[in-house]
């Protein structure tokens, strides 16, 4: 009976991870905007603005523009551009770059732009700047809004024109001057009641370089109404037949005993830990005879006796790492280096949130899954990270002090991976274990977020699904550690925390230091010293051995990103995403930004903290 309970709530848990949908519609490779030349602008003025080319451009507008070198102003242009952006789970946008120019106001970029976007838009893509203030040595992030489609109108049309009105628009001359019909127009835009508004951004089909509509594919359709119903119904008997794979592996007889796998409460764990010297020698291998195995996309499903091979049995000569459910050992499995992470059976829901998690989410900034087994333990296989996690080069005694410079780097790496999971990816994802020891050094000192084991699936805007309290204390915000709410502001805490690692060198709790004071968590610490007058004695929590060789400014400001980071309040954190345009402004040493300043504001922390 426990055996078929723990079935049971295997598939019921697996049920719920895959049972999330989003609002948003899939991205697609192009889209146009439909661009007012104003007089005086050049078609090379108009390319640098997009991102783009004159002979890109001129591609998307025979008859408009003769030739690259000419383009006629009071007429509008087509330009291409790729609608590869999900914004907030609810709609498709692209961002692109834009150097500011002294003098510069939100309304000038705006009209540059021909109402492609709006002050608004500009406001809450650029949360560090004051909008009345723009550094002349700035780079804004300008927000288009595009569309790809709508499989329940038409089939018919997969390209798309974002249209902002202006002054003297009807429908009719919309239609007319498009080629399109009016009826289209409507059906697309069913909330547009005044197409003769003067203002606004309306969606409808296009025509591509050969004159011809682009129909719609399947990758740039939005799921909604019988789709939704269809992949659902596939999904749970694919979920079913995963089930099954995995009963099968987690529940069998071997040497006459059954092994069971029943999912408890588990203390965190990390990918690369402390070594331990007393670990006996590895396990004898137990393979499982029948059913392949569960199959995994873009995943590679090893053997035991290749993994066994690769490590010289899991021999201890080979082993990197020790974490809460087993250990890691190098290897070098058809001709990659990689690290291998042996579980115990009782950790089967990590190893599948783990496996879940990073056979859909690819970034450089991520940790790479090469592939798994599951005969005898539970195997995850990740690509090799040669210079171990980023609490080792902090306080390890035989590493090297990383320069500021180098820190300030693997803040933005990190920021980076973290936007990328609580952004760009549908379903979004929440960590959960944000820590040092999570994040992973390369060879060229970049870093990799890793152990998505206990990382939580959730939909922006919809209600979480029920969690445990799971993580690392020290890293952990009121708000879960006292009533296990779950948001991406619960990895936005633990971040502000890595960063005052970076800073101190110090671990999330800081330990007596033998003079009858207490155990006291580093965010205390460090505000503090942040609510003095002037930061007096911020020098005192500086990693000791970088010396004199870093620049005060730039760590007093990584100090305030941190402490608006660990706010008690989570709506007033920060995004990730606001965070990694800080810290990509830092790195770039721009020495106009003041985070401080806007930090005091409120009106602009409700900004940063994406609201």
């Amino acid at each position: 009976m426990k055996a078929v309970a723990g079935y049971l709530w295997l598939l019921v848990l697996i049920s719920l991870c895959f049972s999330v949908k989003s609002k948003c519609p899939k991205t697609c490779d192009l889209a146009l905007a439909s661009f007012y030349v104003w007089p005086g602008s050049t078609l090379t003025l108009v390319a640098d603005l997009f991102d783009s080319s004159a002979e890109t451009i001129v591609d998307y507008n025979s008859g408009r523009i003769p030739n690259k070198d000419s383009v006629r102003s009071d007429i509008r242009i087509n330009i291409p551009f790729a609608c590869d952006r999900c914004v907030a789970d609810q709609y498709l946008a692209h961002e692109f770059g834009y150097k500011v120019i002294g003098g510069d106001t939100y309304e000038r970029v705006v009209s540059n732009y021909s109402s492609l976007t709006t002050v608004q838009s500009l406001i809450e893509s650029n949360p560090l700047y004051d909008p009345n203030n723009i550094p002349d040595t700035g780079n804004l992030n300008v927000s288009v809004n595009c569309s790809c489609g709508n499989s329940q109108i038409s089939k018919e049309f997969g390209l798309f024109i974002t249209y902002p009105l202006r002054p003297n628009d009807t429908l009719d001359s919309i239609a007319t001057s498009n080629n399109i019909s009016a009826d289209w127009i409507r059906r697309y835009n069913p909330d547009v009641l005044n197409f003769s508004q003067g203002s606004g951004i309306i969606f409808f089909p296009g025509k591509d370089p050969k004159g011809s509509f682009r129909p719609l594919t399947s990758s740039s359709a939005g799921l909604k109404g019988g789709v939704i119903a269809i992949i659902v119904v596939a999904a749970v008997v694919g979920v079913l037949l995963l089930a099954a794979g995995i009963y099968y592996k987690f529940y069998r007889k071997v040497d006459g005993k059954l092994i069971s796998s029943e999912f408890e409460d588990q203390s965190s764990h990390h990918l690369y830990g402390p070594e331990s010297s007393s670990d006996k020698a590895a396990v004898t291998p137990r393979k499982a005879g029948g059913l392949a195995g569960i199959t995994v996309d873009k995943s590679v499903e090893f053997s035991y006796e290749e993994l066994a091979k690769a490590s010289d049995n899991f021999s201890l000569a080979n082993k990197i790492g020790q974490g809460g459910f087993g250990a890691v050992y190098y290897a070098e499995l058809r001709g990659e280096k990689a690290a291998i992470k042996k579980m115990d059976m009782e950790a089967s829901k990590e190893f599948l949130a783990e496996l879940k998690v990073l056979t859909r989410v690819h970034h450089l900034n991520l940790v790479r899954l090469i592939g798994y087994c599951v005969e005898g333990s539970l195997f995850l296989v990740y690509e090799f990270i040669e210079n171990g996690n980023l609490s080792q080069h902090l306080r390890g005694s035989e590493r090297e002090p990383m320069p500021w410079s180098t820190r300030v780097q693997i803040a933005l790496d990190s920021a980076r991976g973290l936007e990328y999971i609580h952004e760009h990816t549908v379903p979004v994802y929440i960590h959960r274990d944000i820590k040092s020891a999570n994040i992973l050094i390369d060879k060229n000192f970049h870093a990799k977020v890793a152990d998505f084991g206990l990382t939580k699936l959730t939909e922006v805007g919809g209600s979480s699904l029920p969690t445990r309290l799971v993580g690392t204390f020290g890293y952990m915000p009121p708000e879960y550690a006292q009533y296990g709410d779950v948001s991406p502001k619960v990895d936005v805490y633990a971040f502000g925390v890595v960063i005052y690692e970076l800073i101190s060198a110090k671990e999330a709790i800081v330990k007596p230091d033998g003079s009858g004071s207490e155990s006291k968590g580093l965010v205390g610490l460090f505000e503090d010293v942040l609510n003095q007058p002037d930061f007096k004695d911020l020098r005192k929590l500086i990693d000791p051995r970088l010396g004199e060789n870093y620049p005060v400014d730039s760590v007093r400001k990584m100090a305030q990103l941190a402490k608006a980071c660990t706010h008690e309040n989570p709506q007033l954190r920060p995004s990730m995403r606001s965070i990694v345009v800080a810290l990509m402004t830092l790195s770039s040493n721009t020495e106009d930004w003041d985070v401080g300043s806007f930090y005091e504001n409120q009106g602009l922390v409700n900004l940063m903290s994406g609201r």
